[in-house]
């Protein structure tokens, strides 16, 4: 056997395996709220920028528009975004957030971030620690996602 090809030998089996049990430890707390984690995703983008084009939500979430649409369309029927015609580029479509989705803000900040802290309490990771992995993994997104 090669070992280049054994699991334990493999930073991508590490990063999928943290990513998912990550976001199942999200999924009670965005359940309180009816949403999804990839609708979370959409969320915190726009309350850090409310009206943005899909392209734009799409770009910041390095994923394609056609991955993004259909979860818009979603969130648009719950009532949390709305989608409109560009003012100036009839042909694009700006995202914005409804009453509803602004109120929510304030409830996930309730519920997350405590929430997320007390999953990962026995974690011997400090701030620090997770500041320097966001540092790392987005060298390694940085590098991929411009190929």
């Amino acid at each position: 056997m090669h070992p280049e090809l054994q699991l334990d030998n493999q930073i991508c089996f590490r990063l999928y395996t943290a990513a998912r049990l990550i976001t199942q430890a999200y999924t009670p707390l965005l359940n309180q709220l009816g949403i999804t984690y990839p609708q979370y995703l959409v969320m915190m983008v726009l309350w850090e920028q409310d009206a943005q084009p899909v392209n734009d939500i799409a770009r910041r979430l390095v994923l394609e528009t056609n991955t993004v649409t259909p979860l818009l369309q979603r969130m648009e029927k719950q009532g949390v975004l709305v989608r409109t015609r560009g003012k100036e580029d009839k042909r694009q479509q700006i995202v914005s957030l409804t009453e509803k989705g602004r109120e929510m803000e304030e409830r996930a900040f309730q519920l997350i971030p405590r929430g997320m802290g007390e999953e990962l309490k026995a974690c011997p990771l400090k701030l620090k620690d997770y500041l320097r992995l966001a540092e790392e993994l987005d060298s390694i997104i940085n590098s991929l996602k411009n190929k």
